[in-house]
């Protein structure tokens, strides 16, 4: 008879982090979720930082705005200020001014802190202004994207109102001019004005609700709103991959460059504090809004070189070149100066939001895309990018006419009638210029395919003939400059069939035709070599390699 000797040795007990790492696990799937992306591999390009840029902007004036709502006081009621200002002592103004002048000057690094939320707003709006051209001119929001376009888009629209509102709060007087001037135009609007301004600010301006009103749709509202599509466009970005440039190993169907983790994170980590530094090194060195050399505002003053924040400065420049049109109807008064800009300005931003939806009908093309475009390679739609751009220049100095004219001693009629005019003229010159740069810098890629790059070497030939060596360039270099497709123009077919049959081509295919002609057309894209003409050139002895 055997016996088995059984040996109960105590188990080891695991260490406190593995056995919170296993509970957690258990209950959220923590570690299989981590396991399948924290690997996720993102491309590595230097444009894909202004998207960071922003990102990191938005989160600093978030923890920024947190700091200053502990002593922001968002109320109207009238009070005698006794502050450490001196200047202003005895100054009847409002709480809201009052308790931004005690941040400023009794709060322990309260300027600062309303230095770095102010430059951080200014720059989450220019970063993503930028980030979205870069998405634009390099085809990124091309199918699956086009609703991350739509959220990004409506991150910089709900950006340039939550900035509006950010800086009406001080309740100061440039900040109340700017007020003014919005509830004017929405008084310009017929029959529903008079209702909305009401509404805004509970009664006539300036009322004494609208900095707690604002006050709320700063804080509450529009960042808790941005805050979900900016999650909502993340996990887009995440799950429909990150575009890359066009380059040896690069398809639609993979993605070539660092992981997530740790790589990717790292420098995204780093580069967080960089821009987190860069913002407070400006904040301390630049001082943007100094309410105290403005003064509490005053319904019967306006502030001398009242100027909005740059993102408004379109709209601005809308409302002040207008001439001062009215219209007499039934008793009232339609101000056509203000009412015809307000319908335009939301006309303009419904093109760039619907653009994608726009330039796939145009072209007919369904297909996933997750290579970007280089820029030359769509001369149309990078001609059109560069003459909005240029629009939305004239239209900043039409907003800042006033500017212009006294410090360069210019009229500021001539000024007025400038920009009406280049209104209309600039946006179109500056897309044919483009698109011919762009025609040339693609005979020029296409030359350098054939011929090779320039070498500046010079040599004579035994019948006495000068020629400059070209170098032939590299298989990646190749295929940088010859990846991008060739499309064809969209074509209605014929207006009668091979029966003789007249054929019912609608309007709306022969816009879609000549649109894509425009596009595509013989004058729209030169035809990239052959891999025959390449071969032949290098056979001929013709590009001089």
């Amino acid at each position: 008879m055997s016996t088995a000797t059984e040996t109960n040795a105590p188990k080891r007990k695991a260490p406190a982090g593995e056995r919170v790492a296993d509970w957690a696990d258990g209950r959220l799937g923590v570690y299989s979720l981590a396991k399948a992306n924290m690997r996720k591999i993102f491309p590595d390009h230097w444009s894909f930082m202004l998207g960071e840029v922003a990102l990191y902007s938005f989160i600093i004036i978030i923890l920024t705005g947190v700091y200053l709502t502990l002593f922001f006081h968002p109320s109207m009621n009238e009070v005698e200020y006794h502050g450490s200002y001196v200047p202003m002592q005895g100054v009847r103004m409002s709480e809201a001014f009052a308790s931004t002048l005690d941040i400023s000057f009794d709060v322990r690094g309260g300027l600062l802190v309303r230095q770095i939320h102010h430059w951080a707003a200014l720059i989450f709006l220019g970063a993503m202004f930028v980030h979205m051209m870069r998405v634009f001119f390099t085809g990124a929001f091309r199918k699956p994207r086009e609703i991350n376009w739509l959220f990004g888009f409506l991150l910089f629209v709900l950006g340039m109102f939550t900035g509006f509102t950010g800086y009406s709060l001080p309740d100061d007087l440039l900040s109340g001019t700017g007020v003014r001037f919005m509830e004017g135009a929405i008084l310009s609007m017929p029959i529903i004005g008079t209702y909305g301004a009401m509404f805004l600010f509970g009664g006539e301006f300036p009322g004494h609700d609208f900095v707690a009103r604002f006050f709320s749709i700063h804080v509450l509202l529009l960042p808790g709103i941005m805050l979900g599509l900016l999650v909502a466009h993340l996990i887009l970005v995440f799950y429909h991959k990150h575009t890359q440039f066009a380059g040896p190993g690069r398809t639609n169907k993979n993605v070539v460059g660092m992981p997530l983790l740790p790589v990717y994170m790292a420098k995204a980590g780093g580069f967080f504090f960089l821009v987190f530094g860069v913002i407070s090194a400006i904040a301390a060195a630049f001082t943007v809004n100094p309410i105290w050399a403005l003064g509490p505002y005053r319904p019967d003053q306006v502030s001398t070189n009242a100027q909005p924040d740059w993102y408004m400065g379109f709209s601005e420049g809308l409302i002040r070149i207008m001439p001062g049109w009215e219209i007499h109807l039934w008793g009232h008064t339609i101000v056509m100066g203000v009412f015809i800009p307000l319908m335009v300005f939301p006309l303009v931003l419904a093109a760039i939001a619907v653009y994608p939806f726009i330039e796939s009908w145009v072209t007919g093309d369904k297909r996933e895309h997750h290579i970007a475009d280089r820029p030359r390679n769509a001369p149309t739609r990078t001609s059109f990018g560069a003459a909005w751009i240029a629009w939305y220049t004239v239209m900043l100095i039409g907003g800042g006419n006033d500017l212009v004219a006294t410090h360069f001693d210019l009229s500021i009629n001539a000024i007025t009638w400038f920009v009406r005019i280049a209104f209309f003229v600039v946006p179109v010159v500056v897309f044919f210029i483009t698109r011919r740069v762009c025609l040339g810098l693609q005979r020029r890629d296409r030359d350098k395919v054939l011929h090779g790059r320039e070498s500046g070497i010079i040599k004579r030939l035994p019948h006495g003939e000068f020629i400059e060596v070209h170098q032939q360039l590299s298989q990646e270099q190749l295929h940088t400059l010859t990846a991008h497709d060739q499309h064809k123009p969209y074509e209605a077919g014929p207006e009668v069939d091979e029966n003789g049959v007249q054929r019912k081509v609608s309007r709306g295919q022969k816009l879609r035709a000549r649109l894509s002609r425009g596009y595509y057309g013989e004058q729209a894209q030169i035809p990239k070599p052959t891999s025959e003409e390449y071969t032949e050139q290098l056979t001929s002895g013709h590009g001089h390699h």
